[in-house]
């Protein structure tokens, strides 16, 4: 998991190409005038999916993970709350593994809890499980899926 501002992300640009690409879209662009649900950056490999949404209590975030995508998400409106664990430690999925969303819930409890601000963005890897939208209120958001 990686916490930092947006025009810090360079410093990790060379951690994967395919960040790289999702760097670059993030700083050059006005977030905040994105419209849509889905924009191709670079087909599959990197794609940015818009969200307006309520935000959940921690009992109501479920930990998920990811296998092919990592996340940058992007809290715009307001500061959102994520739940963290590492995968390796989790032990109660609540499904099996859904290939063509990349994605699998868990029952456990995250381990810790991280604010991201507006102008923050936090970057999760597949061995993050994350509990997102945790708050109160509204939030419109950036996440940034990157094909690792």
């Amino acid at each position: 998991m990686i916490l930092t501002n947006i025009p810090n992300l360079s410093r990790y640009a060379d951690v994967h190409p395919n960040l790289k690409t999702a760097i670059d879209f993030l700083q050059n662009n006005d977030l905040a005038a994105l419209t849509g649900d889905k924009i191709e950056v670079d087909g599959d490999k990197v794609f940015v999916k818009l969200a307006n949404t309520q935000l959940l209590s921690p009992e109501d975030a479920k930990l998920e993970v990811h296998n092919k995508y990592l996340d940058i998400q992007i809290p715009l409106s307001a500061s959102e709350s994520f739940g963290w664990a590492s995968r390796d430690e989790l032990k109660e999925p609540k499904s099996e593994f859904d290939e063509k969303k990349d994605l699998l819930f868990f029952a456990d409890k995250p381990s810790s809890y991280v604010n991201v601000l507006p102008g923050q963005c936090i970057i999760f890897f597949p061995e993050d499980a994350h509990a997102p939208l945790v708050g109160e209120g509204n939030i419109q958001k950036v996440i940034v899926k990157v094909a690792i």
